[in-house]
């Protein structure tokens, strides 16, 4: 996938504003880290396994003249996440967006599942959410302002074979959204969730092609969409004019499901 600087748009509606994405290191990750830095905020990019790739989504920030720091931290342990939130702060002085986007894709049928994947899957995407999200919170109380943006998942609304663990993370998402959205309204912290359709990503390892266009049918658009076009519906959610938005499940997906 190439870097490209689609949905970009250089501006000045985060500015002062800081952001943690968690799994920030390439596809959607990548093209939200550089959304909100080109916003102006600045931002924590989170990863675990792809280190390389977060530390070149920091350079690619910098170069076009945006602020941002990597940091390593497993999602999943409760120590690693309060150090990784304390070190936001400690780098850049506050707090204002999380960005929740770590998760496991997992492709395996159902009576195949071994329990060790099922909590693997489960711990990263809903364990991970619930960690950074509690961890974060009182430095979003402090700003009263802040935003949340979960990332969701097609399959929780559509169904699909071979990913049930998948499908049960994601679909908690979706609730754990509502229920913070109720929750921390009285904060004024918002609570999204985006669900990205079928999105032209790299699979595997970085580097490794892009899945086939003929994979499955396209959307009624006519195409795959590209991470920077979920990273610009997530950059307006953290936004000032998204400040009365809360609790909803925004799908952009092409119009490949329509709710």
């Amino acid at each position: 996938m190439s870097d490209s600087t689609a949905g970009m748009t250089p501006g000045t509606e985060l500015a002062g504003k800081v952001a943690l994405v968690t799994g920030g290191a390439r596809n959607i990750g990548r093209a939200i880290c550089r959304s909100l830095a080109a916003g102006g905020a600045a931002v924590m990019v989170n990863a675990n396994t792809s280190q390389n790739e977060a530390k070149h989504t920091v350079s690619l920030i910098k170069s076009a003249g945006g602020k941002a720091a990597f940091h390593f931290a497993d999602v999943t342990d409760p120590a690693a996440v309060a150090r990784m939130v304390d070190a936001t702060v400690k780098q850049f002085g506050r707090l204002d967006i999380l960005v929740n986007n770590a998760a496991v894709r997992s492709e395996t049928p159902f009576e195949e599942i071994k329990l060790e994947e099922w909590r693997r899957v489960i711990a990263t995407v809903l364990d991970g959410a619930f960690l950074c999200t509690q961890s974060c919170l009182p430095h979003l109380y402090r700003v009263r302002g802040g935003a949340i943006v979960n990332i969701g998942g097609l399959t929780a609304h559509t169904g699909a074979t071979g990913r049930a663990h998948v499908i049960a993370a994601k679909a908690g998402i979706a609730g754990m959204t509502r229920a913070l959205a109720l929750e921390l309204a009285p904060h004024r912290i918002t609570v999204n969730c985006v669900v990205p359709g079928t999105i032209e990503t790299v699979r595997g390892l970085p580097g490794a092609p892009a899945r086939p266009r003929d994979r499955r049918g396209l959307p009624p658009i006519g195409r795959r969409g590209e991470p920077e076009e979920i990273a610009a519906v997530v950059r307006m959610l953290c936004g000032p004019d998204a400040r009365y938005i809360t609790g909803q499940t925004i799908h952009v997906n092409g119009g490949g499901f329509m709710p």
